[in-house]
């Protein structure tokens, strides 16, 4: 396994870092991070090209990027709307031939968010996170109408039915993340999530599996679970490898910890995710904030990095 780190600013001095600190990959999480006012919306493989041989002049490699969003102008059926998925298949036969391995497309909708209080949650020795807690008599309320939901996922195929054949030429792998907070009645909660696999069965369809998210959902017995099968299938891409206290199932709220806190054995989901064959990259991602964390400062991310290698290294010591 590798590890990976957001793209940051592409500095010399964030590049450098992350490389000292051992990171392999760097991932790309916005869908406007290679487009610009001359590409008319949608990256050109010549702009890619030039990312990733700055990327690798520092040891490191593109792991995954994201395509232009998805916005309610095309998931309502609205003007502009055709132009956006356009752009977003555009812009994966570009990443497609750079050679760039994972690409993830968000949509309007994805993420919904009801009755939650959001609130900066303080740990050990002061270091601060995100918190969430939803009202309980809000838990099993409806994100949509049922002719609401059918309409978000007609229109979720028509990209999907678009997306992937070209990451089938290109050989990328079209990868979804789930609703986060994973509410019921979210279009990707746990139902949802494995409503796309089933749908579209390509192997170039899956997951970036995110710790934090499902654990949110119901903690690290759900988080097994998936894996043993998801993995087995071949439908994760990449895993975001985070810990939480407290999940949506249990005690109506969670708040996001540093990986050696929180309630998840993560030593115990890196066994499970080599058990299923799992040789992508972990991404320490949403790292709270700890002293001294300002500007191109980076405490809990030397942290929440040198973590998780050890703890691949650990895993590895197992024969």
């Amino acid at each position: 396994m590798k590890v990976a780190v957001w793209s940051g600013d592409l500095s010399d001095s964030y590049l450098k870092l992350v490389n000292q600190l051992g990171v392999d990959c760097i991932d790309f999480n916005r869908g406007t991070d290679f487009v610009n006012g001359e590409n008319k919306g949608h990256p050109q493989v010549g702009d890619v090209l030039k990312v990733k041989e700055r990327v690798r002049s520092f040891g490191l490699e593109i792991n995954r990027v994201t395509l232009p969003d998805i916005t309610e102008k095309f998931m309502k059926n609205r003007r502009g709307g055709v132009a956006e998925l356009d752009n977003a298949c555009r812009a994966l036969e570009a990443f497609g031939e750079a050679g760039v391995p994972i690409a993830r497309q968000r949509f309007a909708g994805e993420t919904v968010d009801w009755g939650v209080t959001h609130y900066r949650s303080v740990h050990r020795g002061g270091y601060c996170s995100r918190g969430e807690k939803v009202d309980s008599s809000k838990l099993h309320r409806e994100a949509f109408t049922e002719e609401e939901a059918e309409e978000w996922w007609r229109r979720f195929r028509l990209v999907y039915e678009r997306l992937v054949p070209i990451a089938e030429e290109h050989d990328v792998k079209l990868a979804i993340h789930p609703s986060d907070p994973p509410l019921p009645g979210a279009p990707l909660d746990t139902s949802g999530f494995s409503h796309v696999v089933e749908e579209f069965p390509s192997k170039a369809v899956g997951f970036i599996y995110c710790c934090g998210t499902r654990g949110e959902a119901g903690g690290l017995p759900l988080i097994l679970d998936e894996i043993s099968r998801y993995g087995r299938e071949g439908r994760i891409f990449e895993v975001h490898f985070r810990n939480v206290e407290g999940n949506l199932a249990s005690s109506g709220g969670f708040e996001e910890t540093l990986l050696g806190d929180g309630d998840m054995g993560m030593f115990k989901i890196l066994l499970a995710l080599k058990e299923a064959r799992f040789d992508g990259c972990l991404n320490p991602d949403h790292i709270p904030q700890v002293e001294g964390d300002r500007g191109r400062v980076h405490h809990g991310l030397a942290y929440s990095i040198g973590y998780v290698k050890a703890q691949i290294a650990a895993l590895e010591a197992i024969k």
